[in-house]
């Protein structure tokens, strides 16, 4: 119990840290699309389109992977919450704190995981 808190409280905190960086992203990628319609009044370089178009896949990139990442993360506290965290669904063994602590949402073992890939 005391170890699932633990994991928790670092989870909620890599929680925190996600939804800022989710917010931060949502503002970049506004912030292109009225630029955009700001400078589509004025004639530019087909480069400079393309330079344009490549920023917005990349805001909105990053704003889906972050996304995902927060699932990861919700579903890490339901773990814990059902008491399934840290506990390798390959080989029921118990996931190393190291691996646990770098990917806390991991559903297997560093050893199951290698065996899979």
């Amino acid at each position: 119990k005391k170890e699932l808190n633990r994991f928790k409280v670092i989870i909620k905190e890599k929680r925190i840290q996600i939804l800022k960086e989710i917010s931060a992203s949502k503002e970049r990628a506004e912030d292109i699309m009225s630029n955009e319609s700001t400078n589509a009044i004025y004639s530019s370089h087909m480069a400079d389109a393309g330079s344009d178009q490549q920023e917005r896949e990349k805001a909105f990139y990053w704003l889906s992977r972050e996304n995902d990442y927060l699932q990861y993360l919700n579903r890490a506290l339901d773990m814990i919450d059902d008491e399934t965290f840290g506990i390798c669904v390959s080989c029921n063994s118990a996931i190393n704190e190291e691996r646990l602590m770098e990917v806390p949402h991991t559903t297997q073992c560093f050893e199951c995981k290698n065996e899979n890939n």
